[in-house]
């Protein structure tokens, strides 16, 4: 049986996984092809970019058809062209990647009758030196964010980066460097170890590399030529977080020179140390990888962090098998704000899925001697009881605080990977379109005469600027409320664009320091709320409350329990499909192009329509004479 990388990970997450996916012995002779091979990795490669790009609480697009997984594909090849001309740029000699040759570099090696097969993105021979670069459509912010220091001053990266080598590299391998100076050793060795950690956000690319560099490693001790192994170099090539798109394009295709501070599209970190670290442990994940594949066990086994449960690496079994008892509401995964999970009488601490490991999935079912917050008891008694939660009280203070006419303002954006447009950078919200309903005094506000929508008409032109004019055109920045649910987005959205065009900087940041957040009115804002009189802990309770949010405040929670809306029959049903629909513009029929047009108008209207109506149902709701209502 062939091994790939993807394999690798995949039949390692836990015991069970081969069995599931039915790898006999009989076919344990079976070979990849290359073709083959390339779809694995490239279905990995679509998965990552979409973790990326969106955020857990859309809808997984992983799951939608190939059609709209094929929309995200032409952003990551970008990113490998590029870090393909910056490996020939810095590392000099002769690079091998996809774009350039029929077939990457491969390597392989036989082990107990399983064969372990990887192609690398990027091979380069300079010299006497052998690069392997691996191409992530990550940022470098991840990496440069593991930084500490010490107590009450500065944090310090525990990477530096060679601006000669466009290269991050760890500060332990500079010599003289004064570390100690920075931070202490015990904090960088705590940041450091988070490389090592598969399921972190910077170590599960860490791990990838590592894999390669087992495989290659395999191969030359196979072949006898360990000795080429100290030749060997290993890095990450990501996207640089600092780079800044100068808008230069040449035949309608950007050109990503390096921007005016020098900054370059892609960067490397240098993970040949790490790597060589990682092997050791390797090697007791691949006895573990045998024994999975030739003791096929399908039997039950404890879930955990592997699982990758709601997110882009999620197990393909977990909903299906594994997962399938945890309830779809009000389970014990769902109480408010509770990644630290619950401490037993015994002091133990349970979290996550070991609750649901435990027998412990329903809300009810954790006991309520392990309850210590009230906001948990809240929703355990609207659970138990049936009933509403309302501070009735709160909610008129916040709905005080508003000043009309409110702008109920959504963005759609797409964070395209490589920047298009000119003042932006890897992954920046790039706004294609808003909705805009303005409500001139409490509840007057018609959904279609009150309402203005801006739409981008091209997907390769930056219609930005007129965007911009729009806005500021409806909105008057001397008066009213900017309102949003989850407003610091709208508003990091309209400072980027006042960055990006300062001649509209004055009416944009008058705009943006008059944001208000729906979710204050149906969760909480302690700060605000604290300012108005309340006390610290009723500040920070929730105003609103129902078994049917079940734990969230998302906005596909909240719209049912407000209002009879629904995005189920809308073509475009939600924010994924909005960006995945403007992303192939280009691929569209004339009969498609117009459709999708419309429908991403229809969609956008919808979501500031909601914000009008449930605001109309929170102030009807304040009518009540009952602090607290009950389920009919």
């Amino acid at each position: 049986m062939a091994i790939t990388k993807t394999d690798f990970i995949n039949f390692t997450r836990c015991s069970r996984y081969a069995a599931l996916s039915e790898i006999h012995k009989e076919k344990l002779e079976a070979d990849i092809s290359y073709e083959d091979y390339k779809q694995n990795e490239e279905e990995e490669k679509k998965r990552e970019l979409l973790a990326e790009m969106f955020d857990s609480d859309e809808t997984d697009l992983t799951k939608k058809e190939n059609k709209q997984l094929n929309a995200m594909l032409p952003f990551y090849k970008t990113v490998e062209i590029e870090a393909g001309k910056l490996a020939k740029k810095y590392f000099g000699g002769t690079s091998i990647y996809a774009e350039e040759t029929f077939n990457q570099e491969s390597f392989e090696f036989n082990k107990n009758g399983i064969k372990y097969v990887c192609y690398v993105d990027i091979y380069n021979e300079s010299n006497d030196d052998i690069n392997i670069i691996e191409v992530k459509a990550t940022t470098s912010s991840k990496f440069v964010s593991l930084a500490s220091g010490h107590k009450k001053m500065d944090k310090y990266s525990i990477f530096s980066f060679d601006c000669q080598k466009n290269c991050y590299i760890l500060k332990e391998e500079l010599e003289g460097y004064p570390l100690e100076e920075e931070m202490p050793i015990d904090n960088y060795n705590k940041e450091r170890n988070k490389l090592f950690d598969k399921f972190s956000s910077v170590g599960t690319y860490v791990y990838d590399l590592a894999i390669q560099r087992y495989i290659l490693e395999g191969e030359y001790r196979s072949s006898n030529n360990a000795d080429k192994l100290k030749d060997v170099h290993y890095y990450l090539a990501v996207l640089n977080h600092n780079y800044i798109f100068d808008g230069t394009y040449e035949n309608k295709k950007a050109l990503y020179n390096p921007d005016q501070d020098g900054n370059e599209l892609v960067v490397f970190i240098d993970l040949t140390k790490i790597t060589e670290e990682y092997l050791l442990r390797l090697e007791a994940v691949e006895e573990k990888l045998e024994r999975f594949l030739f003791n096929l066990d399908a039997s039950p086994c404890d879930m955990g962090k592997w699982c990758d449960r709601k997110g882009y690496k999620e197990c393909r079994f977990f909903a299906l098998i594994c997962g399938k008892m945890i309830p779809p509401y009000n389970s014990s995964l769902n109480y408010l704000h509770n990644g630290a999970g619950f401490t037993t009488e015994t002091g133990e601490k349970i979290k996550g899925l070991d609750l649901i490991n435990h027998g412990y999935l329903n809300l009810l079912d954790i006991p309520e001697e392990w309850i210590k917050h009230k906001k948990h008891h809240i929703q355990r008694d609207a659970v138990r009881f049936n009933k509403v939660h309302i501070d009735k009280e709160k909610i008129k203070a916040g709905l005080n605080c508003l000043e009309y006419p409110i702008y109920h303002l959504d963005f759609e954006t797409m964070p395209c990977p490589v920047p298009r447009f000119k003042g932006e950078k890897p992954y920046m919200q790039s706004p294609f379109e808003f909705s805009l309903h303005i409500e001139h005094a409490p509840g007057v506000c018609d959904k279609e005469k009150d309402n203005y929508i801006f739409l981008a008409k091209t997907f390769d032109e930056d219609e930005r600027e007129e965007l911009v004019k729009m806005l500021i055109k409806y909105i008057d920045p001397s008066k009213g409320t900017l309102f949003a649910q989850n407003v610091p987005f709208e508003k990091g959205r309209i400072k980027e664009l006042a960055k990006i065009f300062p001649q509209y900087k004055d009416p944009l940041m008058k705009i943006y320091n008059r944001g208000f957040d729906l979710m204050w009115l149906v969760n909480t804002k302690s700060e605000m709320y604290e300012n108005l009189g309340f006390d610290a802990e009723r500040s920070s309770l929730p105003n609103y409350y129902s078994k049917d949010l079940s734990g969230s405040y998302s906005i596909k929670k909240t719209l049912p329990v407000f209002s009879d809306l629904s995005y189920k029959d809308l073509t475009v049903k939600n924010g994924t499909e909005a960006i995945v629909a403007y992303a192939t513009y280009n691929q569209m029929t004339k009969e498609e192009y117009n459709l999708y047009y419309e429908a991403l108008k229809i969609y956008c209207q919808q979501d500031t329509w909601a914000m009008v109506v449930i605001l109309a149902e929170l102030r009807k709701l304040c009518q009540e004479n009952v602090k607290e209502l009950t389920y009919s």
